[in-house]
């Protein structure tokens, strides 16, 4: 049995012809930068989260810069984050020659920890980034809360795992001042390259974030702030239309896929032998699972075995950013030390939507022979 880590083919084949149909009619007008379907698919996704805006771009990275640009963070500002995540939350920030101030996290669920984020806070944090991972939006709440209190901080979700997860009934990329998604084809709602997209319920951060995208333009070749060229282009935007007509489906088995790989260790007894336990969901909120990932303190046992087994697993993040030669100069390397030992730690098993019944009991099965 052949198990993809995740799986985009069986995917494509049961969206074939509505992606085909959306392709043909942007190739048939020809409008391959910000054709009809880039305002279609904004509109879409607004409605979807519950935000007032959506802003199309050309990948997560460049949500998260563009957004980072229209608060206007500069050289010498702070933004604080958690150093478990993927380079890019903390590459914009150093772009922008602004400072990553890393929390550590929570144990459990990997998530920023919430309740050590007011201590790093200085006159200089001029945002707050925290980033909803493995597809489970961090203590949202309580973050926008610590930002409240402390001057009104903009608080922006890196939510490129989590699109069409719930906090308390709310989707993310809708429980912060701004929320930044990817469409990297692997994410839960992906395209066929790279893209991206910027959620706000703010009017003059909406337009700035959609002038900065298009190299700081009011109207064309009039330029009123500094930009980028950072558009999603319209054949990208058709592809992730086509995908949403079976996205909620796709939501729904995502949760079921990843609560079955839960009951199906426990039943087995196969976390209690090999001591390794599931990434915990908080019950407030949802994950889509952009990975199903397992805490293991004999992580390369694990690895081992289900090698052996043509099994592919894969590892989200081996080495947190402030341990990083890139990053390391810019926080201490030793003062995140959950995030340090959950680095070592942690696994990913296959999921995707279409994962069957069968493939998860191998995958299970592997684990307790």
């Amino acid at each position: 049995m052949t198990i993809p880590f995740v799986d985009l083919k069986t995917q494509y084949q049961a969206l074939k012809p509505q992606i085909h149909e959306r392709i043909n009619r942007v190739l048939e007008h020809g409008q391959y930068i910000m054709g009809p379907e880039v305002q279609e698919l904004e509109e879409k996704l607004a409605a979807y989260t519950g935000a007032k805006h959506c802003i199309t771009v050309a990948s997560g990275t460049e949500a998260l810069l563009i957004s980072l640009m229209a608060l206007g963070i500069k050289p010498g500002d702070e933004v604080i984050t958690t150093p478990f995540t993927f380079v890019a939350t903390a590459e914009v920030i150093v772009l922008l020659g602004a400072k990553p101030v890393f929390v550590d996290i929570e144990p459990d669920t990997c998530n920023i920890n919430a309740s050590k984020i007011e201590e790093k806070i200085t006159s200089k944090t001029k945002a707050i980034m925290p980033v909803s991972l493995y597809g489970q939006p961090a203590d949202m709440d309580e973050i926008n809360a610590i930002a409240a209190r402390n001057g009104n901080i903009p608080v922006i979700e890196d939510a490129a795992q989590s699109f069409g997860a719930e906090y308390k009934g709310m989707k993310s990329s809708n429980l912060s001042t701004i929320g930044c998604t990817s469409f990297f084809p692997s994410k839960p709602l992906g395209c066929y390259g790279d893209g991206g997209a910027i959620f706000t319920n703010d009017d003059l951060i909406a337009q700035a974030c959609k002038e900065i995208r298009v190299h700081g333009q009011s109207a064309r070749y009039v330029h009123t702030r500094v930009g980028v060229g950072g558009r999603m282009d319209t054949l990208q935007c058709a592809i992730v239309l086509a995908k949403l007509e079976r996205f909620d489906w796709e939501i729904e088995q995502r949760i079921k896929i990843g609560q079955r790989y839960t009951q199906m260790f426990l039943s087995s007894g196969a976390s209690n032998t090999l001591a390794f336990a599931p990434v915990k969901i908080r019950p407030v909120r949802t994950s889509v699972y952009a990975q199903y990932t397992l805490i293991c303190p004999d992580r390369a046992a694990i690895q081992s075995k289900l090698k052996q087994a043509n099994i592919p697993t894969a590892i989200h993040y081996p080495v947190p950013l402030n341990e990083q030669a890139a990053y390391r100069q810019l926080c201490c390397p030793d003062c995140t030390p959950i995030a340090s030992r959950i680095a070592k730690q942690v696994i990913s098993l296959p999921m995707a939507p279409d994962l069957t019944v069968s493939q998860q009991e191998a995958i299970v099965a592997c684990l307790t022979q």
